[in-house]
């Protein structure tokens, strides 16, 4: 089983996936979203250097362009976002897959369909069955349709079935047939692979309490293994949204608190301090903190890059603490590690 992990495409992701250990690269099958930010010159040109210069070779990067608009760039230009990641990356020697949904224009299926032809990698269509934005689920000959227009067979295609946040038992109930629901409707087609994938990470940092660390349970683990519980037909990949929220959300502004979201095996232990000290040398008394409590793993710094990040922090052989970026590639990376070691000697996230 493959674990999918849908992570922001941002620096501090790309970090934590170029760093991962070749055990971890082999389980990983990673969904990486372009965010919006108006603050970059070129948006597209930004995420696809972050590309070549983390994903390992070898590796597919399956992109979605959804949370932007599909208009072309600049006049002229290859086509829309889908066009200019997919000759980018074909440029810079990055393998990808593009993600397509039911509601796209022709037009933006069209640029999935030359893409997918580039790299040979086929595509991936993602159907939510999340309650904030829950899709009809798709009839057999609007499938046919959308396979005709992209045209690829089922057999290249992976359906990734997002159930959306999830972060109480009740909504998990609910998301879980839904989401079998939506396998169930769409498992007469011979799909590539299945994915089953939820987020249970909180929308931010904002109210938990300072100087310790606060525990969230991984309602997005659970919901999955509900699902395969009740399944019959082929087991789905494993998908999560890492250590964020699943949603894309607009730019946060100012600088965050010391913080770091530490997965361990049923929860996220989130632990987040005042600023007391000059710059982010509080985050050295949290990471000391980190590596003295029970959370630490016996396995130590040799657990991910992001640990031995972390133990440097606790014993003060790093000079500066990083930031917002760092904290996020080093949680990110202890995450991917955390995961797939499950995966790998339980079968269960």
């Amino acid at each position: 089983m493959a674990y999918v992990p849908i992570l922001k495409g941002k620096a501090g992701e790309f970090l934590a996936l170029g760093h991962a250990s070749a055990e971890v690269q082999a389980q990983l099958r990673p969904v990486m979203e372009i965010v919006p930010d108006l603050e970059l010159r070129d948006l597209l040109e930004t995420f696809c250097e972050h590309a070549m210069e983390n994903v390992p070779d070898g590796m597919v990067l399956t992109v979605d362009c959804g949370a932007l608009p599909p208009d072309r760039v600049l006049k002229g230009d290859v086509g829309g976002p889908i066009a200019r990641v997919g000759e980018s990356l074909g440029l810079r020697g990055v393998a990808m897959s593009p993600v397509f949904r039911c509601s796209d224009t022709d037009e933006v299926l069209a640029e999935v369909a030359r893409v997918a032809a580039a790299h040979r990698n086929g595509a991936c269509l993602r159907i939510s069955s999340a309650a904030d934005l829950r899709e009809s689920i798709p009839t057999g000959e609007q499938i046919g349709d959308l396979l005709r227009v992209v045209r690829l067979a089922p057999e290249q295609v992976d359906l990734l079935v997002d159930a959306g946040p999830v972060h109480s038992d009740r909504t998990r109930e609910v998301l879980a047939e839904a989401t079998r629901d939506t396998l169930r409707s769409l498992s007469c087609w011979p799909w590539r692979r299945l994915c089953v994938a939820a987020g249970a990470f909180p929308v931010n940092l904002t109210g938990f309490p300072r100087g310790r660390a606060t525990p969230v349970t991984r309602q997005d683990a659970r919901l999955w293994e509900k699902v395969v519980e009740n399944w019959s037909g082929p087991q789905p990949d494993f998908g999560d949204f890492g250590v964020t929220y699943p949603r894309i959300l607009p730019k946060s502004r100012g600088t965050p608190d010391p913080n770091m979201r530490y997965t361990t095996a049923v929860e996220w232990q989130v632990f987040v301090y005042p600023r007391v000290r000059q710059g982010n040398d509080d985050f050295f008394c949290l990471s000391e903190d980190l590596v003295n409590s029970p959370y630490w793993p016996v396995t130590g710094a040799a657990t991910s890059w992001g640990d031995a990040r972390l133990e440097d922090c606790a014993q003060r052989k790093r000079q500066k603490a990083g930031g917002g970026t760092e904290w996020r590639a080093w949680a990110t990376s202890h995450h991917l590690a955390v995961v797939t070691s499950q995966l790998i000697t339980t079968g269960r996230p």
